[in-house]
């Protein structure tokens, strides 16, 4: 478990004794003792962004709801890249290539990738970008002979992918049209990740996410380069999470969804007590 994670998880378990001092809880969770406006300012950076947490006017912290969830460095993750025919799934697109990478604990433990036949002509245009020709998915399974595989990989962990709303609609789908079912997971999108945690960035797209953390991308527009190099964008954007004090997916999901707020003090959070400041976006 990295710092960060263990510093949110610790100050929970010592709130969950009962309400304490912004000073003697940097004590306690942080290991901070000395100056109480560096003590404070260290507590509100934590803690300050984070609706599970409150503090009164007095300094006193306390839990405002269930403590912090599974640490995201804990958490199970399938990053997904699929290639398909050009087109909607609803006018009898298809898949061509897919490949799931299963990170955890900052690594890239497991590797799936299979080409796909789409049953219909890929145009020349996908072709020229994918490198995928009709040839090559001739002898490749259909989705139906690999969807149990697919669901078993996806089954139990967070849907990862770079725009995840195109590769989740794909997968779904046709995982329904194959077995009848898909699983009921978490999802979670690379891009609007990479828009809140790494707001600098002007542009977003794999190509420029991967440029900024100098990341290779191996067979660019092939399901399991991309994937690959979204897993790696991944973990790095976990990292940067981490050193925001995200602790884990309910914080995570709360901040994404601030769409670039600043934070401000809750009511009654004053903190002239100690002269410090929370912490921002």
């Amino acid at each position: 478990m990295s710092p960060d994670r263990t510093l949110i998880h610790r100050a929970a378990s010592v709130l969950e004794k009962g309400p304490i001092h912004t000073v003697a809880l940097a004590h306690e969770a942080l290991g901070l003792a000395g100056n109480p406006g560096a003590a404070s300012a260290a507590v509100f950076t934590l803690l300050g962004a984070d609706p599970r947490f409150q503090v009164d006017g007095e300094g006193v912290w306390s839990m405002a709801g269930p403590g912090p969830g599974t640490p995201l460095s804990e958490l199970r993750y399938a990053v997904v890249d699929v290639e398909t025919t050009g087109g909607s799934f609803g006018r009898g697109h298809r898949l061509t290539d897919i490949a799931i990478y299963e990170v955890r604990g900052g690594v890239v433990e497991d590797e799936y990738r299979s080409l796909v036949n789409p049953g219909r002509t890929i145009p020349s245009h996908i072709e020229e970008l994918t490198g995928i020709s009709d040839g090559m998915v001739s002898s490749a399974p259909f989705f139906d002979h690999i969807a149990a595989a697919v669901l078993e990989r996806l089954e139990g962990r967070i849907f990862v992918a770079h725009n995840v709303r195109f590769d989740w609609g794909f997968v779904s789908q046709q995982l329904i049209e194959a077995i009848g079912e898909a699983p009921d997971v978490e999802r979670l999108c690379t891009v609007q990740m990479a828009r809140r945690l790494i707001p600098r960035l002007r542009r977003r797209n794999l190509d420029a996410i991967t440029r900024h953390f100098g990341i290779d991308v191996p067979d660019r527009h092939r399901a399991y380069g991309d994937a690959l190099a979204t897993a790696r964008v991944l973990i790095r954007l976990l990292d940067e999470a981490n050193r925001r004090g995200l602790s884990d997916l309910h914080a995570l999901r709360s901040f994404l969804r601030k769409r670039g707020r600043r934070s401000r003090p809750r009511q009654g959070q004053q903190l002239s007590f100690l002269g410090a400041t929370p912490d921002t976006d």
